[in-house]
C-alpha cells in the first residue's frame, strides 16, 4: 500500500515539478523582458516599482527557484530508490519520457539566468534594496533636504504610496526625480518608464442638432439638474436652427474638436448645494440657466463633453492619483479646456495640488473678477484680498453672465425667442395696464408699499412670491399672487404684461432680459451713489470694485429706451411719471443677438479656437530693457487723422495676438478716469489682451506724453503718466493690466477696440 501511495504521491510531485519550471521560463520572460526592454510606453504608476526592484527580486527568486529544483532532484532520486526493483516498471508508467533530464536541465538554465542576471545588474549599477545614495548635483540643489522631508513625511498622503515610495531612499529618490523634479535622474533607471506627452491628431468640431447624448450626461438626480434638462429640452429647436445659420456663416472655417471638462462646482455635494432644495420654492435660478445654456452650447458646437457634478468625479476625470492633492499628475492634462466656478476651482486646487494647472481653466463668475484683486501678492498688500478672487489667473479666464468687466470674458446666456406667430398673439394679447413684479421672495416686497400704491392707481399688479400656506403679509391685498409659476407660465403671464417692475433686487439677472424679449418695459431704480464693495453689504468680498449704477446695468446701457426705464425711486414723482410714459409707448419685444442661442454659440466658438491662455506672448522690452530707448525697432504706432488715437501701423507686422491688432485704438485717459469709461466715451471697448503690446516707450511717445522718466512697477493703473511730475510708469507685472484700475495722479494708457453691434465680446476681424 505504501508503495502504491508513493507511487501516486511521485506522480502528482512530477506534475507540479514540471508547473514550477514552466512557471520559471514565464517569470524569468517577464521579468528580463520588463527590465531590459528598450521602451515600454504608458505603463501605470504601479510599474515604477516593479521596475525599480524587478532586477533585484528577481535575482534572489531566481536563486531560490534553482535551489529548489536541485532538491526536487534529489527527493525524485531518493523516491526511485526506495521502490524495489519488481514495482520499479510501475514508476517508469508514471514518468513521461525525459521529464527527468528536462528537469535538470530546467534547473541548469535556471542556475546560469541566475549568474547572468548578477553580472548584467553588476555591470548596470543598481544599487541594492535601500542602499541608494543622495546624489550632490549643483544643479539639485535641494534633493537633500527633500528626501529628508520625504523620510519623515512619506505616509503624510497616498498619492505618495500610489506611485511606489515605500519608505525606502531608492524609492524617495526615485520619486522625486521622475514625479517630481528635486533630485537628478538616476542613471540605472530607465528613462522611458513614464508615459510622455503626445498630441493626440485634431479632430475637426461638426455641429450637433440632437441633445439626447447632453440630456443623457447630464442626468436628473436633483431637482436643479431636472430644472436645467427641462430647460434645454424647451430651447432644443432653437438650438438646432441657430446651429444650422451658423453653421453656414463659417463654412470654410477649421473648427477644432477640444476634450472639455465641465465640472459644476456649486451643485456638488462637497460645496453644500443650497441650490438645488430652493429650486422648487423661489431660489435664485440664473446659474442654473447659465449652465444649462453653456452646456448646450459647447455640445451642439460638437466638442468632446465630459461632465463632473462630485469631487470623486473630478478626480477620476482628471486622473489625479489619490490622497490630499500633495503628488503632481503624470503625464498630459486629458481635457483642453475646463469649465467650472469658484466652487469648482477651489475644489480642484484642494484635490489637485501639483496637478492643478491653471492655463486650462475657464471660471464662471456671475459679478467678475478685477486684475487687483486677481493678482494673490498685489491683493495681499494693497488691500484686495477676498475670500475669492486671488487665483492669479488670466483676467480672461473669468467669465461673466453679463458684459460688465472687458477685463473678464463675457459668457452669457440665452434667452427664449419668438416666432412670427408668437409675436402676433403677444400684440393681440397685450394688457396694456397689467404688471408684474420682480421678486419670487416675499422679503424683496419689504417697504414697497408706497411705490405699488402708486402703480396700483394705473395698473393691475400681479406677483410671482412663494408661499406654501399663507399668503406673505409682504406683499399687498391689490397684488394677485400666482405664487411660484413654472417657467413656461410665467412666459404666459409676461407675454400678457405691459410693464416688468424691478425692485433693486437681485441684481443683474435673466429675468429682465426675458420680459423684454416678452414684450415688457422694465422699469428699475437708479442707484445714487452707484452700489460698490465698498459701500454696499451684498457686493462686500466680491473681487471687483465696480459700480453698479441700477439693479440691471446691462439693460440700462446696452438696450436702453423704450425698452428699459431706469429712474429714482425714491422720487415719487419720478417714478409716476415714468408709469404714464410706459403706459403712451407702444413696444415690441427685443432680445440683443448676443442672447440668442446663435449670438452665443458665435461668441464661444471665437473664445475655444482663438483664446489660448497657455501660450506667452513675447511683449515689447520694459524699462529695464536698453533697447526700450535706443529707437530700435521703429514704432510700431500711427496716429489716426484728426484724433489723438493711435492705430497699430499697417506697415508692421503684428505679433500674433486675438483680438487682432488691427482693432486697436490706443488712448491716453484723462486723469481719474478709468481704460473702461475712455474707451466707452470713444463709443469703444478696452481690450486687454492688448496691454502688453502698448506697454512701451513707443506708446508714450506717439500719444506725446512727454516722459521725463521711464521706470517699471506693479501697480493695476500702468501704463500711466504721472499728471504733476510727468513720470511714465510701465506695468511689470502682466497679471496687473487693467482695463478698470482709476487713479486720480494718473492719466492711463488705453487700448481699445471696436465690437460688432449686439455682440460686444467680438470685434469686426476677431471671427
Amino acid at each position: 500500500l505504501l508503495i502504491v501511495v508513493s507511487h501516486h504521491c511521485l506522480a502528482f510531485f512530477l506534475i507540479f515539478v514540471a508547473g514550477i519550471g514552466f512557471f520559471s521560463l514565464c517569470f524569468l520572460m517577464t521579468s528580463l523582458g520588463g527590465q531590459f526592454s528598450a521602451k515600454r510606453l504608458a505603463d501605470s504608476p504601479f510599474s515604477i516599482r516593479t521596475e525599480v526592484l524587478g532586477g533585484l527580486e528577481s535575482r534572489g527568486v531566481l536563486r531560490k527557484i534553482s535551489d529548489m529544483l536541485e532538491i526536487i532532484m534529489k527527493r525524485i532520486d531518493t523516491l526511485s530508490k526506495m521502490s524495489n526493483s519488481s514495482e520499479s516498471h510501475r514508476l517508469e508508467d508514471f514518468q513521461p519520457v525525459g521529464l527527468v533530464e528536462r528537469i535538470q536541465a530546467i534547473a541548469q538554465n535556471v542556475s546560469d539566468m541566475a549568474i547572468r542576471m548578477e553580472q548584467i545588474l553588476k555591470k548596470t549599477n543598481i544599487p541594492a534594496r535601500g542602499q541608494c545614495e543622495v546624489p550632490k548635483d549643483p544643479r539639485y540643489p535641494d534633493c537633500a533636504s527633500k528626501v529628508d522631508w520625504m523620510r519623515g513625511r512619506w505616509t503624510s498622503d497616498p498619492c505618495y504610496a500610489f506611485y511606489g515610495v515605500d519608505g525606502s531612499d531608492c524609492s524617495f529618490l526615485i520619486y522625486l526625480s521622475e514625479v517630481e523634479w528635486f533630485c537628478p535622474p538616476l542613471a540605472w533607471r530607465n528613462q522611458s518608464s513614464h508615459p510622455t506627452t503626445s498630441s493626440l491628431p485634431k479632430r475637426q468640431a461638426f455641429f450637433r442638432s440632437d441633445l439626447s447624448l447632453l440630456l443623457e450626461r447630464v442626468g436628473s438626480g436633483k431637482e436643479s439638474l431636472s430644472f436645467m434638462r427641462r430647460r434645454m429640452r424647451r430651447l432644443a429647436a432653437q438650438w438646432a436652427a441657430a446651429a444650422r445659420r451658423l453653421d453656414e456663416r463659417l463654412r470654410g472655417h477649421h473648427r477644432e474638436q477640444k476634450r472639455i471638462l465641465v465640472h459644476v462646482g456649486f451643485l456638488t455635494e462637497e460645496s453644500g448645494d443650497v441650490f438645488s432644495p430652493k429650486v422648487l420654492k423661489g431660489g435664485p435660478l440664473g446659474e442654473m440657466v447659465q449652465w444649462a445654456d453653456i452646456l448646450t452650447t459647447l455640445h451642439v458646437l460638437g466638442h468632446n463633453l465630459k461632465i463632473s457634478l462630485s469631487v470623486k468625479e473630478l478626480q477620476g476625470s482628471l486622473g489625479v492619483p489619490p490622497g490630499r492633492g500633495s503628488c503632481p499628475l503624470i503625464g498630459p492634462l486629458p481635457f483642453d479646456l475646463i469649465y467650472t466656478d469658484y466652487h469648482g476651482l477651489q475644489q480642484m486646487k484642494q484635490h489637485m495640488g501639483l496637478s492643478f494647472r491653471q492655463c486650462h481653466i475657464r471660471v464662471i463668475d456671475t459679478f467678475g473678477t478685477e486684475p487687483a484683486y486677481n493678482n494673490e501678492e498685489y491683493a495681499t498688500v494693497n488691500g484686495y484680498r477676498t475670500n475669492w478672487g486671488y487665483w492669479n489667473l488670466n483676467c480672461k479666464q473669468y467669465m461673466t453672465m453679463f458684459p460688465h468687466t472687458p477685463d473678464n470674458s463675457f459668457m452669457g446666456f440665452v434667452t427664449e425667442e419668438l416666432n412670427q406667430t408668437e409675436r402676433l398673439m403677444i400684440q393681440r394679447d397685450k394688457v396694456n395696464n397689467m404688471a408684474v413684479v420682480y421678486g419670487k421672495e416675499a422679503s424683496m416686497w419689504k417697504g414697497k408699499e408706497k411705490l405699488l400704491s402708486i402703480l396700483h392707481r394705473y395698473m393691475d399688479i400681479h406677483g410671482t412670491v412663494y408661499y406654501e400656506a399663507q399668503r406673505p403679509p409682504e406683499v399687498p391685498a391689490f397684488v394677485r399672487n400666482h405664487g411660484l409659476l413654472p417657467q413656461q407660465e410665467l412666459q404666459q403671464l409676461l407675454r400678457k404684461a405691459k410693464l416688468f417692475l424691478g425692485f433693486g433686487f437681485p441684481y443683474e439677472g435673466p429675468a429682465p432680459l426675458e420680459a423684454i424679449a416678452n414684450g415688457c418695459v422694465f422699469l428699475q431704480p437708479k442707484f445714487s451713489p452707484p452700489r460698490s464693495s465698498l459701500n454696499h453689504e451684498f457686493f462686500r468680498g466680491k473681487p471687483t470694485s465696480r459700480e453698479v449704477s441700477s439693479q440691471h446695468p446691462y439693460t440700462e446701457q446696452y438696450i436702453g429706451k423704450p425698452h428699459v426705464i431706469t429712474v429714482d425711486f425714491n422720487n415719487s414723482q419720478e417714478f409716476e411719471t415714468a408709469v404714464q410714459d410706459i403706459l403712451k409707448d407702444k413696444v415690441e419685444p427685443f432680445i440683443p443677438s448676443e442672447y440668442t442661442c446663435e449670438g452665443m454659440l458665435e461668441r464661444v466658438n471665437a473664445y475655444i479656437q482663438h483664446q489660448d491662455f497657455c501660450r506667452r506672448s513675447s511683449p515689447f522690452p520694459t524699462a529695464n530693457d536698453s533697447r526700450s530707448w535706443s529707437g530700435n525697432p521703429p514704432s510700431p504706432f500711427l496716429q489716426l487723422p484728426n484724433s489723438t488715437a493711435l492705430i497699430w501701423a499697417p506697415n508692421i507686422t503684428a505679433p500674433a495676438c486675438w483680438p487682432p491688432l488691427s482693432a486697436l485704438r490706443l488712448f491716453l485717459s484723462p486723469e481719474d478716469s478709468s481704460c473702461v469709461k475712455t474707451c466707452q466715451d470713444a463709443g469703444l471697448i478696452c481690450e486687454p489682451a492688448f496691454f502688453p503690446f502698448i506697454n512701451n516707450i513707443e506708446a508714450f511717445n506717439g500719444l506725446n506724453a512727454q516722459c521725463e522718466s521711464l521706470e517699471a512697477e506693479k501697480n493695476h493703473v500702468f501704463p500711466a503718466v504721472h499728471v504733476d511730475r510727468r513720470e511714465c510708469f510701465q506695468q511689470k507685472e502682466p497679471l496687473l493690466f487693467s482695463c478698470a484700475g482709476v487713479s486720480a495722479k494718473h492719466q492711463r494708457l488705453c487700448p481699445c477696440r471696436d465690437y460688432i453691434h449686439g455682440q460686444v465680446a467680438l470685434c469686426r476681424d476677431c471671427l
